[in-house]
């Protein structure tokens, strides 16, 4: 919305927070995953780029019907998002082209998995194939964890009707070291590193979620490393894909682990979209013109541009739902909002899992529900006394 090139911005579906911001217009009735209808509005609204965001749009080939239909579009095809879409489709791939990974092995048996883990021992990672939000990964400590997380994920599998459950051992420091990569096919990037932390309670503890906040840029992620992630990880990566017929343009997003005695890293798992909630923390600090940016990216014109970021640092802190990423109650009545802009007016509160009633209350509905991101550098109270704040 900042960029002199664009004239509007369309958001669907939206919330009621983004249509009130006046920053975009939300347009709620657009079925996102019906490309004929996508397309059928872009044409009618002039549309000169599109940007597909979640990663269940992309896997389901949306990009691959707007870019036949002659639209811009930013978003790796269906055949490149696999590399999220299929966990054990990106495992196959860092085999054969020798990308350093866990060890693994795959199965359509959920007793011959829970065999697997008796003889490996716990700790363990246990991954269900296929999208599940963010929420698909257990790091099992104990085998009865472990056990317990394969039958999670093969009622999830059987849901969607998948029959692939990976396995990975947990070797690595606990800790999540994502890039962002903006690629294109003829091996043009950029980069610039955030983390983010994956389990619900403070402290770093309980089960993964989608994200509970990131910062900006990450320390831990030296020069040195930076080149043995490129060259050892997303060169190879992109070629690989490149060599499968399935080129890469759009964000990759590469979940890193770093190995305890070695400190080399290696790759678990990948994201094929503007994270979340490390978008925001990048995009925050993002000075270019990010309009051009992605044009050029889509034109694979990536090569003569340079990004501009800001060299401060910015975090966000989400909040989730009483018993995520497990179930949790939903409609809880969402109050203070007035008071916590008023009381921190250097945050940006992202809204998520939120709806505006007729009666203008503000309603909780998703697992993760706000974001809080300082607009400039504050104290590390403020944000402490507005999540009290917004839990009273």
């Amino acid at each position: 919305q900042r960029s002199p090139s664009c004239e509007t911005v369309l958001c669907a579906p939206g919330n009621a927070p983004i249509a009130s911001s006046g920053n975009a217009t939300c347009i709620s009735d657009l079925e996102v995953y019906d490309g004929a209808a996508v397309i059928s509005f872009c044409r009618k609204m002039g549309v000169g780029l599109v940007v597909v965001g979640p990663e269940a749009p992309l896997v389901a080939g949306l990009t691959n019907e707007l870019l036949k239909a002659g639209i811009p579009t930013f978003g790796p095809s269906a055949e490149a998002a696999a590399l999220e879409g299929s966990k054990n489709f990106m495992k196959h791939l860092c085999d054969k082209y020798d990308i350093p990974t866990a060890k693994y092995k795959t199965f359509i048996d959920p007793s011959a998995a829970n065999e697997y883990i008796q003889e490996q021992g716990a700790p363990i990672v246990i991954k269900a194939d296929g999208l599940a939000a963010g929420k698909g990964v257990t790091v099992a400590m104990t085998l009865e964890e472990a056990n317990e997380a394969v039958d999670q994920c093969w009622s999830r599998v059987i849901l969607v009707l998948q029959v692939v459950v990976s396995l990975l051992r947990n070797f690595y420091k606990e800790k999540k070291h994502p890039f962002l990569h903006w690629l294109m096919e003829k091996m043009q990037f950029h980069y610039n590193p955030a983390q983010d932390h994956k389990r619900v309670g403070d402290g770093d503890t309980g089960p993964n979620t989608g994200g509970m906040g990131a910062y900006s840029p990450a320390p831990i992620i030296t020069k040195e490393l930076q080149s043995i992630v490129i060259h050892s990880i997303i060169i190879p990566t992109v070629k690989g894909m490149s060599a499968e017929g399935c080129k890469f343009v759009g964000v990759l997003y590469a979940g890193l682990m770093i190995e305890k005695k070695s400190g080399m890293p290696k790759l678990i798992e990948y994201n094929v979209r503007f994270g979340d909630p490390e978008c925001q923390v990048l995009m925050v600090r993002l000075e270019s013109d990010l309009v051009q940016v992605l044009l050029s990216a889509c034109r694979g014109e990536l090569s003569g541009l340079s990004l501009n970021w800001s060299p401060g640092s910015a975090m966000v802190v989400v909040m989730a739902s009483n018993g995520y990423p497990g179930s949790y109650e939903k409609g809880t009545v969402i109050e203070n909002l007035q008071e916590a802009e008023l009381a921190a007016p250097g945050i940006k509160i992202f809204h998520a899992g939120t709806l505006l009633t007729l009666k203008e209350n503000l309603l909780q509905l998703g697992g993760v529900f706000l974001g809080l991101l300082p607009r400039e550098m504050i104290l590390k109270w403020h944000v402490i006394e507005l999540i009290k704040l917004l839990r009273s």
